[in-house]
């Protein structure tokens, strides 16, 4: 086994050509020393694969060039076409509430689309499905701020962070209304069996993201800002499934740091639920990690790839997250001090969940004494885990508190407005 896998560390570049933007080094890191030594190490220690596999990482740099060719064709016939986004948008609600036979003539992209959106895979296993969301809802509001958290270490490359500037959503002012809106797709999708039950708001809000995301690539790539060659296609297929781990490996582990306690076949059913939502939001990757440790594979490559290119865009993005927290001018009472907590404890995991190195470039809020708050709350989550897990009345019962919770939460910092999910207005510049 290790003879195999030193064989695998000593493989270069020239022996596999596989296109890859030139932005993302994975190929290039391999071939360094410090990275070749690392691998030695890792393998020697563990006796496994510091990386995936070649094949698989071909078809990870080979994904970042593709896109969503159904969603595509729906979006730029329908959406981008002769009669208009609204009435795009009033077919799709249509068809999302009655069914595509509701939809008077409907487009045949309109038709593909929705026969590849309500067909099942075979591979699908709808008690591990379950399984993950109802992780998600045990995880409360935190799952929010952890995911907050997490993608700002991301923000530093230029493959992601130029189509989330160029929208403008999650930059300056705009930041926590769209944070906001992710945070109800979130919701909707963990929802009790939402994912598999026809007509559900999880599986509406799936599609809605999806032609969300096909709109911006359209426009993100059509941009003069946009470089193909370096960066890949925007929200390309392979990005999409590194936010998939974002959901089930990195918070399964990452959590443990504040108390909540994951096992390794709970981060197992959240790597599958995370591949079925994919599938509705329209991620098709040619390899998808099945295992918690093809999941740190996947991480670890990601890392040794990076470029931190993103420069000022990436600036706005970090720094605009922890601001968006901020009280807001004119409010009083419990409602000011429920936004200093919620500005104050997303610096902390903001702190928390950044890389030190990759922080102090950039200019944040400060985690001291607020880190306090988590540390004297670790030995809570603790006992509480423990007891959910040896007392099935108290977890149904935590379960309904955190639904209840993060709907509280969601609406407190909502004030009235709705989730649009809507991508139809021209890029900020």
């Amino acid at each position: 086994m290790v003879d195999a896998v030193e064989r695998q560390v000593e493989h270069t570049r020239s022996e596999l050509p596989v296109k890859c933007p030139n932005a993302f080094r994975y190929w290039e890191a391999r071939d360094t020393p410090l990275v070749r030594r690392l691998e030695r190490v890792f393998t020697t220690v563990t006796r496994q694969r510091l990386f995936p596999s070649d094949e698989q990482a071909s078809a990870l740099c080979e994904d970042l060039f593709t896109g969503d060719p159904v969603a595509e064709r729906f979006v730029a016939e329908v959406m981008h076409g002769a009669i208009g986004s609204k009435a795009g948008r009033a077919m799709l609600e249509t068809a999302l509430t009655e069914g595509i036979d509701a939809v008077p003539d409907a487009p045949e992209s309109m038709r593909a689309l929705f026969a590849e959106f309500e067909t099942v895979p075979d591979w699908v296993v709808p008690e591990l499905v379950e399984q993950g969301a109802a992780i998600w809802r045990r995880w409360g509001t935190m799952l929010f701020s952890f995911a907050g958290a997490e993608t700002l270490e991301m923000y530093t490359e230029a493959a992601v962070a130029t189509p989330l500037s160029l929208a403008g959503g999650y930059a300056g002012d705009s930041a926590l209304r769209r944070f906001l809106e992710t945070t109800r797709f979130w919701i909707d999708v963990s929802e009790p069996d939402a994912l598999l039950t026809p007509g559900s708001a999880g599986r509406a809000t799936a599609l809605k993201v999806r032609v969300m995301h096909v709109s911006v690539r359209a426009k993100v790539a059509g941009h003069p800002e946009w470089d193909l060659e370096r960066w890949g296609l925007p929200i390309s297929q392979t990005y999409q499934m590194l936010t998939l781990l974002a959901g089930s490996v990195t918070p399964g582990l990452g959590l443990w740091a504040l108390g909540y306690q994951t096992t390794p076949s709970e981060i197992r059913a959240l790597l599958h639920f995370q591949k079925y939502m994919g599938h509705l939001l329209g991620v098709r990757v040619r390899w998808y990690p099945e295992t918690v440790l093809d999941g740190l594979r996947v991480l670890a490559m990601t890392i040794v790839s990076r470029s931190y290119d993103a420069g000022q865009h990436g600036t706005e993005l970090i720094e605009s997250y922890p601001a968006a927290f901020a009280p807001r001018d004119g409010h009083r009472g419990l409602t000011r001090w429920r936004e200093k907590y919620n500005y104050r404890i997303n610096s902390v995991y903001s702190a928390m969940y950044m890389a030190p190195g990759t922080r102090r470039h950039y200019t944040m809020p400060p985690a001291f004494p607020w880190i306090l708050i988590p540390i004297l709350r670790f030995p809570l989550i603790t006992a509480m885990e423990i007891v959910r897990r040896i007392c099935p009345p108290f977890a149904r019962a935590h379960e309904k508190l955190m639904l209840a919770h993060r709907e509280n939460w969601y609406r407190a910092q909502m004030q009235g407005r709705t989730a649009a999910f809507d991508a139809s207005g021209a890029l900020r510049r």
